[in-house]
């Protein structure tokens, strides 16, 4: 796939299909991830695939934080609540949590490091795309909530960059009309 076409034609989308996707597709993405541009070759990307049982529980840790800021006793629609958070890791049979561990070298600028994350999940959706997948990079709050760096182990520095579902597309994605980069852009000479 063109390098063109491929930015050009992916979305993100959230519906797939409840198949195994293979590990080597997975290595793959995991791979081009690795391969994002980082200051000094800090590699700051922490990845955790997320399938099966792990799923679960992951779940039950969103519920769980989700809980935190719910008032005691629960009422019915919190209760649902809970449950439908529960459930949202089952949407697609792979999920790669990606994380950001922050060097501390002394030209190390946080920003950066973040930067280059975001930069290697934006390879990762790109693989994801070129191999059929479907992925979404899920965020929300509850993606930046400090129990997440608790359920996969980041330092105190470190922080969640997002959720990247994977799957076989469920549906087709539709065309996007995407705003002309002339209405963005000033030409300085």
């Amino acid at each position: 796939m063109d390098i063109f076409d491929a930015i050009k034609t992916r979305r993100s989308i959230g519906k797939v299909k409840d198949q195994p996707v293979p590990k080597e597709y997975i290595e793959k993405i995991l791979e081009s991830g690795t391969y994002a541009p980082n200051h000094h070759r800090t590699n700051p990307w922490r990845f955790f695939v997320l399938t099966g049982e792990g799923r679960n529980r992951f779940g039950e840790h969103l519920s769980s934080v989700t809980k935190l800021s719910m008032k005691e006793p629960l009422s019915e629609e919190d209760i649902q609540k809970l449950e439908k958070t529960k459930k949202k890791p089952l949407r697609a049979p792979v999920i790669i949590a990606v994380g950001v561990e922050p060097n501390d070298g002394q030209k190390i600028i946080r920003e950066e490091e973040v930067a280059a994350v975001n930069a290697a999940v934006q390879n990762m959706l790109l693989a994801a795309h070129a191999l059929g997948l479907g992925a979404v990079w899920r965020t929300g709050a509850i993606c930046y909530h400090e129990k997440m760096k608790d359920f996969f182990q980041l330092s105190s520095n470190g922080e969640m960059a997002g959720f990247i579902y994977l799957g076989f597309p469920e549906v087709n994605p539709t065309d996007l009309k995407k705003q002309h980069f002339n209405e963005v852009t000033q030409w300085i000479n």
